[in-house]
């Protein structure tokens, strides 16, 4: 017996009118002002973001009259109003995502009318676009989802914002133009955010621009909030019971994780460094690569498209830092191949060697729904069997320093690379202990005397003593190696691991933490 197929969510029912050119122009010029209007009374102190959205509103202010004025005068066009549900919880779950990243790492909210400027962008350029190839535009919450997958993953910092524009209008023409038949249905081919959001990473690492991004502080911060895997987690659950989309979340952490274990068991380091599964990889994993659009539709299409995203994390990551790239792309670069494969995986599953193998077959006495909850109940097992492991959640002992410390000593592969980027990190951000232990593994081991006396100069002024020490050895001719304790105005710093800021700094709290995290003789302290 063939399986059902998992099927796009239903359009709602759509009221439909028709504009003249000139009420079409109208609702589009909206737009255009709105952009304007925030580019004058809200961006004036920034200059770049101000100038790249009042050019962008003037660009649809001029394609608009080109199409309204010449091209349709006379004519009439299409407005469908169409609210998708997939669009608005989409949205809703994301902006759930971002309120909350956003209170910790503040800059997010700083860029909330550059979301906003998307935003309008998005509504005016998706209309025009329409109206010119089909006369027809469907208005909904259609861009909200696309404008805030961005935001969740990269956008550009002030000084190059006018390419956020370029990436937002790559997504609706992928959309527009990018398209095939599934199900006998036409549609299009790629996720509309993960496009835009692949095609900008393959460029900025083939011109090594990744510093015009806040792409690298996006995929650090999304850890500072408390409990943020379980968070994610909750956020996800309301489009897996609609949309039928937890296998593929389900299979794509489950193989990242297994992976992790085992590359874990076989070398005794942590192949992310400070999770099994990285932060902005588990959010890819719930509300980016599963697009009920774009992905399969039967229920073994989607776990293995699953494990697919799962593999081609790793390997990505894996690739980058291989070249000397930022890891971060990982979870960007795979979605549009994926895509690509949703219709192969489709046939495959409903072939009669595998459909015998697919869980719809299993359980196709359930009503979709019911079967929706019988795999969400399999994924929370899963995700409380992972996160009471350990390795997944706010305390994986990847983040600490004392691990590295160890796995250096012991000669564990990449095990003093770590080390080094945690030590540099918490020098930059004025931890003089730190410093002083960068100098001597650039001392040392990386037989990089410069450097070494840099980071020696820096724990100095930061007033660690034995930095000073092992500097003027080193001016001497001698080679350094002082060592001391870290001290109380340090642990703020070096306790953080991948979270954000310690916030409270008592010193019996700041000892306790380090205990936790095994740092010597801490604990003999806290006790007292």
């Amino acid at each position: 017996m063939a399986t059902a197929p998992v099927h796009a969510p239903a359009a709602a029912p759509a009221a439909e009118t028709s504009l003249s050119a000139g009420r079409a122009f109208l609702l589009n010029a909206g737009f255009s002002a709105g952009l304007l209007l925030l580019s004058l009374l809200v961006l004036q102190d920034r200059p770049v973001p101000r100038a790249s959205a009042a050019a962008a509103a003037l660009v649809l202010l001029a394609w608009s009259g080109l199409l309204f004025g010449i091209l349709r005068r006379g004519q009439t066009v299409a407005l469908e109003i169409r609210p998708r549900r997939q669009h608005y919880l989409q949205a809703c779950q994301q902006g759930a995502v971002i309120l909350y990243w956003g209170y910790y790492w503040r800059e997010v909210y700083h860029a909330a009318p550059l979301v906003a400027a998307q935003l309008l962008f998005a509504y005016g350029f998706d209309s025009l676009l329409s109206w010119t190839h089909r006369r027809r535009f469907a208005l909904g919450f259609g861009p909200f989802p696309i404008i805030f997958s961005i935001t969740l993953f990269l956008w550009f910092k002030d000084d190059w914002f006018y390419l956020q524009f370029a990436m937002v209008a790559i997504g609706f023409l992928a959309k527009e133009f990018l398209r095939w038949t599934r199900d006998g249905a036409n549609t299009h081919i790629f996720n509309p955010s993960s496009f835009p959001l692949a095609v900008a990473s393959a460029l900025l690492l083939l011109t090594r621009a990744s510093g015009t991004t806040w792409g690298f502080e996006v995929a650090t911060t999304q850890f500072y909030p408390p409990q943020m895997y379980l968070a994610i987690f909750l956020a996800g659950l309301p489009a897996q019971y609609l949309f039928g989309v937890t296998t593929m979340t389900l299979s794509a952490v489950a193989t990242t994780f297994v992976f992790s274990a085992i590359y874990y068991a076989a070398t005794g380091t942590f192949f992310f460094s400070d999770s099994h599964v990285p932060i902005a990889v588990f959010l890819g994993m719930h509300l980016l690569f599963t697009d009920p659009a774009t992905s399969p539709r039967t229920d073994l299409g989607r776990i293995v498209y699953g494990v697919l995203y799962g593999l081609a994390t790793v390997l990505a990551y894996d690739w980058l830092l291989r070249w000397g790239m930022p890891g971060f792309y990982d979870k960007l670069l795979p979605v549009p191949l994926l895509n690509l494969s949703a219709r192969f995986l489709d046939r495959a599953a409903r072939s009669p060697l595998l459909r015998r193998v697919d869980p719809a077959a299993w359980l196709r006495a359930l009503a979709p729904r019911r079967r929706h909850l019988a795999y969400m109940s399999v994924w929370a097992a899963a995700f409380g069997a992972m996160s009471a492991s350990g390795f997944l959640g706010d305390h994986h002992p990847g983040q600490w320093l004392p691990f590295w410390q160890r796995a250096c000593a012991a000669g564990v592969r990449h095990g003093c690379e770590d080390l080094y980027f945690l030590d540099d990190g918490y020098c930059e951000d004025g931890s003089g202990w730190a410093c002083n232990e960068l100098g001597l593994l650039l001392a040392g081991r990386y037989a990089n005397p410069g450097r070494a006396a840099t980071s020696f100069q820096r724990a100095c002024d930061l007033g660690f003593a034995p930095g000073c020490d092992n500097l003027a050895a080193m001016t001497q001719g001698a080679s350094p190696s002082r060592r001391g304790a870290p001290r109380l105005a340090d642990y703020p710093v070096i306790l953080r691991g991948s979270k954000g800021p310690i916030r409270d700094r008592e010193p019996a709290q700041l000892y306790a933490r380090a205990c936790l995290q095994g740092w010597p003789d801490t604990c003999r302290i806290e006790r007292r």
